[in-house]
């Protein structure tokens, strides 16, 4: 039915185009057919006609004309008036009174832009992921209220005027055509939608796997280290894709064969597998952590190696191996013998290890990471990383291995840019999928975006700002900006430890605090160990509404819940004061997710108590307590909430940098 519907689409299109062969008017892809325009705005309207041609757009709403001249590349633009929200409405434009052209079933309404990684991407009933109850989500949306519209995905080395939707321009939302659409952007719409009563317009926007920095105009970069460089050697590509893959694909290809040729051969010379190989000297490296954090800039192989004692119910039998993920490749050894290589970044691995290998008693775990570019190392979090027992039981092999540098890239020839289609390059996605945006009028904008970024989490605070201001100055004003918080994933928590993903939702609470007009979404307690794309995207949708409709929209709903706000020091318990219009509630017997530490900065399991709008924090190993965390973990203990069940945000009192503590508040 759907490919019908094209080819009626594209025979009315071959009619009109018939009837208009002259007509030489040609509308930026956001004015189509069921379009929405932002209600009491003076809304741009743009395209291109004959160089020096008078344009004159006139609108039924208010049956007023507006006229702009082409300039001498034919682009043309002019600011309508609309009213406050309904519709449906039309718009007509006229080349030098001739030449028509007509949009219908325009809706005046609220306009949302929708962007981020796969999260964003995420459809409500797609090939790659379904949201929760997809098939009744798809039968029920019928809401000719809301309209869609979807940015192709593709990269520009420079700021685009033009771009491709993916479908047929706008789209009424219904069955027909909201399975492929962002779940997030298509809930929160939804909500929206029915509190406020008015028309909503969706335009979708995201690239799954993808980083802050490809979000980012070249300005916005310039003072940022390393990727102001980057932005700078990427508006010097070829701008059109086919140059870009002529001019990089050979040698790419080229290079990761040689490079393949490069790490197969030392293989060969991997003695330190061996249990007796002496590693006294060798490094000490925790992981899964960043091979960087120890070996700073550097490219090429890191051999790790650690004991473990393998108890004598698992010996002679099968067992497996996790890994969370590696960057970008490795080989794998048990007792000597490799058990798995694998290359893709951030991939997980699950190796068997046969039965013969499986000796009681002290076992040597061996493996050589091998970093192509950039960060590296093991990644995930302390409960992704171990050996699986043939009873299920595990041992962790999380904590200090042994680390060694081996085959430096530097000897390779440097590594050529892929710069075709390559998402993952500072402004690319910038100059491709919203600078041609720019300057449809929108309400505001959500994101859901960071996992990309979790290696480097301290930087993307600055980096979450600076690209709010630059979509802002894009624009040219400062509409509501709403984040999405990393949800819990990968294993459940069950002892204190460090998190690249804590340390990444830290910094959106830290943007969503201090840049004006903002707000967060918490939603620690809606992912899935199993899954870095959580079902339950309603929820995801309503939250991030909900701080629209309180503080875009002026409602009475809570739209967030408890918020660390300082702490004191009393004795041997530190008292957490939050930010809460409702009480806070502790759902289960007892409150869980606090740890707590003293000089040491070690941190134990606490006990916790909720005190009026305070909680005290205590342990009987911490007489001398000086700093406590909650919800600290990829996947953490948490069951702190409000009385509207809205979860409290993870937080930390000490420092970024872990060993200077103080006792104020860090917001």
């Amino acid at each position: 039915m759907k490919t019908f519907n094209k080819f009626l689409a594209f025979l009315a299109l071959s009619v009109v185009s018939a009837m208009n062969a002259n007509a030489a008017i040609d509308m930026c892809p956001l004015f189509t057919d069921n379009m929405v325009l932002q209600q009491k705005s003076d809304a741009p309207v743009w395209g291109t006609a004959d160089p020096k041609a008078k344009v004159a757009v006139t609108t039924s709403w208010n049956k007023a004309t507006y006229t702009a001249e082409a300039d001498a590349n034919g682009k043309w633009m002019v600011k309508v008036r609309t009213p406050k929200a309904g519709g449906p409405y039309s718009m007509t434009i006229k080349e030098n009174g001739a030449n028509a052209v007509t949009i219908s079933n325009i809706l005046i309404g609220e306009v949302w832009l929708c962007s981020g990684q796969s999260n964003m991407q995420m459809p409500v009933m797609g090939n790659w992921a379904k949201v929760t109850n997809c098939e009744e989500e798809v039968k029920n949306a019928k809401y000719p209220k809301i309209r869609l519209i979807g940015v192709e995905r593709v990269t520009s080395s420079i700021p685009e005027e033009d771009f491709t939707t993916y479908g047929d321009g706008w789209m009424v939302c219904s069955p027909e055509n909201i399975a492929e659409f962002s779940a997030t952007a298509y809930f929160f719409g939804r909500e929206v939608h029915l509190k406020t009563g008015v028309p909503v317009g969706l335009i979708h926007s995201s690239w799954g796997g993808t980083v802050i920095e490809a979000w980012m105009s070249k300005d916005a970069l310039a003072g940022v280290k390393d990727l102001g460089a980057q932005a700078e050697m990427v508006s010097g590509w070829p701008t059109t894709r086919e140059e870009r893959k002529a001019k990089s694909q050979g040698a790419v290809e080229a290079w990761n064969r040689l490079a393949n040729t490069f790490d197969e051969a030392f293989i060969h010379f991997d003695d330190f597998k061996d249990a007796t190989h002496n590693d006294s000297r060798w490094d000490d490296m925790k992981l899964p952590g960043n091979l960087e954090r120890v070996y700073r800039d550097f490219d090429g192989h890191v051999l790790v190696r650690r004991t473990v004692d393998i108890p004598a119910s698992w010996a002679g039998k099968e067992i497996k191996m996790h890994i969370a993920g590696v960057d970008d490749k490795d080989f794998t050894y048990f007792n000597g013998t490799l058990i798995g290589k694998e290359q893709g970044w951030n991939k997980s691995r699950v190796y068997t290890i046969a039965g013969n290998l499986v000796k009681e008693g002290k076992t040597q775990v061996a493996i050589r990471i091998i970093d192509n570019s950039g960060g590296g190392g093991i990644t995930g979090n302390d409960q992704s990383f171990y050996l699986e027992g043939p009873d299920g039981s595990k041992i962790s092999l999380a904590g200090t291995w042994k680390s060694k540098k081996d085959a430096d890239y530097g000897s390779m020839p440097a590594r050529p840019v892929n710069m075709y289609n390559e998402p993952y390059w500072s402004t690319v996605l910038y100059n491709a999928m919203i600078a041609p945006l720019v300057p449809y009028t929108i309400k505001g904008a959500i994101w859901y975006q960071g996992c990309s970024n979790d290696d480097r989490a301290y930087q993307y605070q600055d980096l979450m700002k600076l690209m709010i201001a630059d979509w802002r100055e894009q624009w040219g004003y400062d509409f509501p900006f709403y984040i999405t918080q990393l949800a819990n994933y990968t294993g459940r928590q069950t002892n204190p430890t460090e998190s690249t993903w804590a340390e990444l939702r830290e910094a959106q609470l830290m943007a969503a605090r201090t840049v004006p007009n903002t707000g967060m979404a918490v939603t620690i307690d809606i992912g899935e160990a199993n899954d870095i794309h959580p079902r339950n995207k309603q929820e995801v949708g309503r939250r991030l509404a909900l701080q629209a409709l309180n503080k875009t929209y002026g409602m009475s709903v809570e739209c967030s819940g408890p918020v660390y706000e300082s702490y004191e020091v009393d004795g041997n318990v530190i008292r957490l004061k939050f930010s809460s219009t409702s009480k806070l509630v502790v759902k289960g017997d007892k409150l869980e997710g606090f740890t707590i530490a003293g000089a040491d900065h070690k941190f134990y399991w606490a006990d916790a108590k909720v005190v009026g709008n305070c909680i005290e924090v205590s342990c009987k190993d911490v007489p001398r307590p000086l700093a406590v965390r909650y919800a600290w973990a990829h996947n953490p203990l948490g069951n702190l909430f409000n009385a509207a069940g809205l979860p409290a945000s993870p937080f930390r009192t000490d420092s970024w940098q872990g060993v200077t503590i103080s006792k104020t508040s860090r917001y």
